[in-house]
């Protein structure tokens, strides 16, 4: 009210990017770069040629940039459900017909993976959503105290994944990914937060 900044935190441990996280680990796509792999999941050097490594690569980041954030990235063509993955995968009818059949041996496993993950953070770290609340809000006060105004209004989203190195990494414009292990350390993810509001506030 009053025109008063507003900040909206969401925080997950999302189905759907555990899984397209598995699937870029046992398909052996690199993209992005920066982004570790998951533990307990062994990573993969598939030998293919290098025009099919590129379109795989290709179909796989189109498909990640819609699963991190798909309000920003709206498919041009009809979206289909692959066999083996529940509701967790869909591709588009047209242009993803390799990253389709790379998949399909993979559903099971993969819907498993995402579903026990999810199940851990829901235990772990998603317990008290008034704890992850105050997590946020300690970090934007901190700002406040430093830049000595109110923050702006901002949005974001955090995935927190069980990715082999502990940190926080961007994955899309308004969406980090933060390491389980760090989310779970209070002090740590305190000044791992506090750069990435100060970028949005």
């Amino acid at each position: 009210m009053g025109g008063a900044p507003e900040w909206l935190v969401r925080e997950d441990a999302s189905q759907p990017v555990l899984l397209a996280l598995y699937l870029r680990q046992v398909l052996g796509i690199r993209s992005p770069d920066e982004l570790p792999h998951l533990r307990g999941i062994p990573p993969r050097t598939i030998e293919r040629p290098e025009h099919d490594q590129d379109v795989l690569e290709r179909q796989w980041r189109s498909y990640w940039d819609m699963t991190v954030e798909p309000q920003a990235n709206i498919s041009p063509v009809p979206l289909d459900l692959v066999d083996g993955f529940e509701t967790l995968l869909a591709l588009p009818l047209e242009g993803a017909d390799e990253l389709r059949a790379a998949v399909e041996p993979f559903g099971p496993d993969a819907v498993a993976f995402s579903q026990s993950a999810n199940a851990r953070y829901r235990r772990e770290v998603g317990s008290g959503s008034g704890k992850a609340y105050r997590a946020y809000a300690s970090a934007i006060a901190e700002h406040e105290r430093v830049v000595g105004r109110r923050a702006h209004s901002f949005e974001l989203n955090v995935q927190v994944l069980p990715l082999s190195q502990r940190g926080v990494w961007w994955i899309g414009s308004l969406t980090v990914a933060v390491t389980d292990g760090l989310r779970g350390d209070v002090v740590a993810f305190d000044a791992a937060i506090h750069p990435i509001i100060a970028e949005l506030a």
